[in-house]
């Protein structure tokens, strides 16, 4: 098995459908330290009734209590859909190694608002697994307009 950026987004996918079954809007995270996956997570902002409960927010936490501190800089979060500004903000708080996302988010992604938002050093590899990462969330809005 090949533990690549693909290998990891497929398991973002994953949480992303968790999210979707939910009634969240479908976007999943998973951190990745030394090839192992230390967190994973998907949106429940509904659930929670937390506005900042995005799928990052809970996976930088996860990632932090799994390695005992707040710093992931030898870390990876793979991220289904682009961050938002404050989902970026804390990947650079969190002076994250990598961050590599699936689909960009033009409305709502940090590289409309906010492109310098995240740490100098972090390296960005965008457009993993997009189209599969987009469809996720247009099934998800077509389901929900139809309700």
């Amino acid at each position: 098995m090949i533990l690549d950026d693909a290998y990891f987004m497929k398991q973002a996918l994953i949480e992303a459908s968790k999210a979707a079954e939910r009634g969240e809007v479908p976007v999943g995270a998973v951190v990745v330290c030394k090839e192992r996956i230390i967190a994973r997570a998907h949106n429940l902002t509904e659930t929670l009734n937390d506005v900042t409960a995005h799928a990052e927010m809970q996976a930088i936490t996860a990632a932090a209590n799994v390695l005992g501190g707040k710093y992931l800089n030898e870390c990876t979060i793979y991220v289904t859909v682009e961050p938002c500004v404050m989902c970026a903000g804390a990947i650079a708080w969190a002076q994250m190694g990598k961050l590599v996302f699936g689909a960009e988010d033009e409305k709502r992604g940090y590289q409309k608002y906010a492109s310098q938002s995240l740490h100098p050093k972090t390296i960005v590899v965008k457009g993993v697994l997009a189209d599969h990462c987009a469809q996720l969330m247009k099934d998800f809005f077509i389901t929900k307009r139809k309700k």
